[in-house]
């Protein structure tokens, strides 16, 4: 773990875009000339100082970057261990980190001529990012989401919509994350010419997981220095929910070669990881394989067919994981657990009592893990989470969840 060129953990992927034995480009034929032309943009934006004085200057006074670093006093005295703290990234314009990443896709959009941006999305907050910077820059978009989705991310749907984008609702397969993303492919295939697909986490085929995690490593950078000036040292251990894991890859990644920092990515463990696969474990519950374009953790059957993942969370509903998580995993660096409905819900009231904020469901599964392992840890100890998402989207299926009618609180 040291911090050479040749022992780091932060140099890949390979000129094949591979993660050990993960990632690469599993795409047609039609797509080739699309990943690659990306991929050659991406790598001469990397070194243009035109490129990331543009999104700067964006991240501060557009996004609202950087976000706070939140000491959570009461949380911390309640659990009675480690200190606890928050990276508020659901502070960000559009209430979630997806605009950090959605920024610099359509800068390279652009940047290619493209004029009709699509983009796939679950629990929303991708689509009204997507939505939002295509508003900005005059472009078209088409924002493809579950059926099952659209229907429990109302308030993101009709955001989308205020903001001018087309939303597609896809009944196939469970209406989740993994069919919007099998029909954003699909539509891609269709519309070579025009148009750009903006994937909003760290996976699909090569430059993407490795490009969403640069947009998304923001997250870490501003951590470290947030962290310095705080406490005057680093933290000991960082936590963040995983779907795909774009979130989990901004913060985890600056810290990678910081070998007494620790590291936890949480999935969603559903009704709990079982034989009837009713979560979204697949680090947990999960095998190897080949989806959207990249080989991973996924959960499949004997056949190789890819299962339905079950999730009360829609933005963690999704059979599958990034690839270099997939790697972290199998190397050691990184530690995967997961976290059931029930115990998300309880850490997403406590947080609202405790500390006055309402969280998205995906960080309420990585706040329920710190609530298991701060009492754990001295007092001394420091945790920092990632508050990657704020929880307007999920009060109707949280009311549902708890017992509530909307409109009969009275």
């Amino acid at each position: 773990m040291a911090n050479d060129l040749f022992n780091s953990f932060m140099t890949g992927p390979d000129e094949q875009g591979r993660f050990g034995d993960f990632g690469g480009r599993f795409v047609s034929e039609t797509l080739m000339p699309l990943i690659l032309s990306l991929e050659e943009e991406y790598e001469k934006a990397k070194t243009d100082d035109s490129f990331w004085a543009e999104m700067n200057d964006l991240w501060t006074h557009y996004v609202g970057r950087p976000s706070p670093l939140y000491f959570a006093e009461r949380l911390t005295d309640h659990l009675g261990g480690a200190k606890v703290y928050m990276k508020r990234d659901e502070l960000n314009h559009t209430g979630a980190h997806k605009i950090n990443n959605v920024l610099g896709q359509i800068i390279l959009a652009r940047r290619m001529g493209k004029t009709r941006i699509i983009a796939e999305t679950g629990a929303g907050q991708h689509g009204v990012a997507t939505a939002t910077v295509c508003a900005k820059f005059g472009l078209k978009c088409v924002v493809y989401m579950g059926a099952h989705d659209v229907e429990r991310q109302a308030p993101n749907v009709f955001r989308m919509r205020l903001l001018g984008a087309e939303v597609v609702p896809v009944t196939s397969g469970r209406g989740t994350l993994k069919d919007a993303m099998n029909d954003a492919l699909r539509d891609w295939v269709t519309n070579v010419r025009d148009t750009f697909y903006c994937i909003g986490t760290v996976a699909g085929p090569h430059p993407y997981p490795a490009m969403v995690r640069d947009f998304q490593a923001i997250i870490g950078k501003e951590v470290r220095e947030q962290m310095d000036a705080a406490e005057g040292r680093l933290p000991d251990t960082l936590v963040a929910a995983i779907g795909g894991g774009s979130n989990a890859m901004g913060l985890f990644f600056p810290f990678l070669d910081d070998k007494d920092v620790n590291i936890i990515g949480v999935e969603a463990g559903g009704k709990g990881v079982n034989a009837k696969m009713e979560h979204c474990a697949s680090l947990t519950g999960g095998r190897p394989g080949v989806l959207h374009g990249n080989r991973t953790y996924l959960l499949q059957d004997d056949d190789g067919q890819i299962l339905e993942g079950f999730s009360i969370s829609a933005g963690l509903d999704y059979p599958g994981i990034g690839p270099e998580h997939a790697w972290l995993h199998e190397i050691g660096r990184a530690k995967y657990v997961s976290i059931t409905d029930v115990e998300a819900l309880e850490a997403f009231q406590l947080c609202c009592t405790l500390e006055g904020i309402i969280p998205a469901l995906e960080p309420s599964h990585a706040l329920a893990h710190v609530m298991k392992l701060a009492p754990t840890l001295p007092k001394d100890h420091i945790i920092c989470m990632n508050m990657c998402g704020r929880g307007d989207k999920d009060i109707f299926t949280v009311a549902k969840a708890l017992g509530f009618e909307m409109g009969n609180f009275g």
